[in-house]
């Protein structure tokens, strides 16, 4: 196995078993590991840190999965990690309305880019590692062997890739191709799940815990739900008797998946109303309109993917918020979220109050909402930590 070796004072953060080691932390490598090569990782006095992917193609040069120099990286280690995964979630899944969850979520599992769903008998997979790229079978095969699943679906096509020097991928893996649209229940809500032309690995189940607060506080409300998608925050509001709900997203095929989610859970067309429009310029419309609504669910896509584009992101974030305060009734409730890793919650507690600075509102924060217990994060890798939001009332 090739050593690499560290800078003299980098090896603090391998130590306090941070996953990632930039490339400007490596003094040198003794040897040529091929791209996804598990590597030994030492600091400048020689001392082992810890088992990693080496990538010269990433910033990242080594993502750190063991720290165990005793352990041995085969088959036999990814199916220990796998297996205690899994069985971290099984008790989400015991109870009969639900169905779908995470069962492995990359770094905070201790395998560095790999992400596995599982919707009712099918799981979607993500690989955005060379490293798990390169033992893709294995995966496979220990996933078959554990859960026999009807079929395991690649969702390999995140952009993600490419900065791992990997083309993007998707299609069937193993076992049956998933069906149009997988039925699956989440807290009791059915939804119809598209995989292979779903965003990301076709559905949002970091949304789970919040879609069911939220609900509590819809009953006998008219509700606004933008960036909708398959109509989550949608379902659990008229669920639990919202008199009422708009939903907006721009893209088509979360419309159409929508309403095939409506149909599914028995409600009529008098309780909802789909709108296919880019966000921001409907709720302009609405302004125009002078319509209003006593809750607000603002969930948009991913604003800042980078540090570097977090002043950009911020402007965005506080528009749209700032739009979303100027159509609420009086003492209406808002929920908002960020799922941009870049923005902590103390950032996006300040563009909140930017936003309603300049809507001319007062803002209560009545709740903080946070991504649910199958997408856990590291003390050591608090960069898991990417889904936030907030509860507001605006007065």
């Amino acid at each position: 196995m090739i050593d690499v070796i560290l800078k003299k004072g980098k090896e603090k953060a391998a130590i306090q078993r941070h996953p990632w080691i930039f490339s400007g932390a490596i003094d040198k490598v003794k040897g040529a590991p091929l791209n996804g090569e598990v590597v030994k990782v030492f600091a400048a006095d020689k001392s082992f840190l810890a088992y990693g992917y080496y990538n010269n193609e990433s910033r990242v040069a080594v993502r750190m999965m063991e720290w165990d120099e005793e352990k041995v990286i085969d088959k036999n280690w990814y199916q220990s990690k796998l297996v205690q995964s899994i069985a971290a979630r099984a008790h989400v899944l015991q109870n009969e309305d639900t169905n779908t969850c995470r069962l492995v979520f990359s770094e905070s599992d201790y395998l560095p880019g790999l992400i596995v769903d599982k919707y009712a008998d099918f799981l979607s997979l993500q690989i955005l590692s060379a490293g798990i790229e390169n033992v893709k079978a294995d995966i496979i095969d220990i996933l078959r062997t554990e859960l026999n699943p009807a079929g395991i679906f690649d969702k390999s096509d995140a952009t993600a890739r490419t900065h791992e020097n990997l083309e993007l991928s998707q299609g069937l893996l193993w076992g049956e191709t998933p069906p149009e649209f997988i039925e699956v229940k989440e807290n009791g809500v059915r939804y119809h799940i598209n995989i292979a032309d779903g965003q990301k690995s076709g559905f949002y189940c970091d949304q789970r815990d919040n879609r069911e607060i939220l609900a509590a506080y819809t009953r006998d409300r008219k509700v606004l739900d933008c960036f909708c998608y398959s109509g989550g925050f949608t379902l659990n509001s008229l669920k639990n008797g919202a008199t009422h709900v708009t939903s907006v997203d721009s893209s088509a095929l979360a419309i159409e998946t929508l309403k095939h989610n409506l149909e599914l859970n028995g409600f009529t067309e008098e309780q909802q109303i789909s709108i296919q429009s880019d966000v921001n310029k409907q709720l302009r419309a609405f302004k125009e309109e002078d319509k209003k609504f006593d809750v607000i669910i603002l969930d948009p896509p991913k604003y800042a993917p980078s540090r570097s584009a977090l002043d950009r992101a911020a402007r965005a974030y506080k528009d749209l918020n700032r739009l979303g305060m100027l159509l609420l009734n009086p003492g209406g409730i808002m929920a908002t979220y960020s799922c941009s890793g870049a923005v902590d919650m103390e950032t996006f507690k300040q563009i909140i109050a930017w936003a309603a600075l300049d809507a001319g509102k007062e803002v209560q924060i009545i709740k903080q909402f946070h991504q649910p217990e199958d997408h856990p994060v590291r003390i050591s890798f608090p960069e898991g930590e990417y889904l936030k939001g907030l509860l507001i009332r605006v007065l």
